[in-house]
């Protein structure tokens, strides 16, 4: 017999053998890869969550106000029968969070705060919208740093003269910087600017 002859009969079957490789090369292929297991949460991790969240919001907010706008406040606009005589600025709003998160999570961490910072309206010296948006994100670094430190055994650890727990210096931190969020909101729209975080929202 011819090799050829011999070899044909047998095409077939390698050709069945080559498909059901390639079948299941292609099932591998489409299968969901598996996905490395997930760190249990912590509550250092649920606290530096909960700091990312209101950390973009602010600093998008900050960013989205533009230069000229900076030291906006409502006073300008003299609405009639406002109250807005010596509200803090734009600018201020934005420096105070700052200022805030040193005073609160610096006893977290053992960091000093910062010398430039004399009060709740932070250092006077920051007067350019990226120095003080770069003294508001290096705030919230710290606000990462202390969240690292939180653990289950030492939340309730008081801090400070004012005795306040560590998790009550963490959270306050959080809920504090919600605060002025709000008031930057109503100043971006004062001036006709949708904030970032409600542009998402309505796409």
């Amino acid at each position: 017999m011819k090799p050829c002859a011999r070899i044909f009969p047998l095409l077939p079957a390698l050709i069945v053998i080559a498909s059901s490789f390639g079948h299941y090369a292609i099932l591998a292929a489409a299968a969901p890869q598996a996905q490395p297991p997930q760190a249990a949460p912590t509550i250092a991790s649920d606290v530096d969550h909960d700091i990312s969240v209101i950390e973009k919001q602010i600093v998008d907010a900050a960013e989205a106000m533009p230069e000229d706008k900076f030291n906006f406040t409502p006073e300008s606009l003299s609405i009639p029968g406002d109250d807005y005589k010596g509200v803090r600025s734009f600018a201020v709003q934005v420096k105070h969070i700052g200022a805030s998160n040193y005073f609160l999570w610096s006893g977290l961490t053992g960091d000093k705060v910062p010398e430039s910072i004399k009060d709740g309206n932070g250092p006077a010296n920051l007067k350019t919208k990226t120095e003080i948006i770069n003294f508001l994100k290096d705030s919230f670094a710290l606000g990462h740093k202390a969240a690292a430190t939180l653990t289950s055994e030492n939340i309730m650890q008081t801090v400070g003269q004012s005795k306040s727990t560590r998790l009550h210096r963490a959270e306050f931190g959080i809920a504090h910087a919600y605060n002025h969020y709000g008031q930057m909101v109503e100043y971006l729209r004062m001036n006709g600017i949708v904030p970032p975080a409600s542009r998402q929202k309505s796409d």
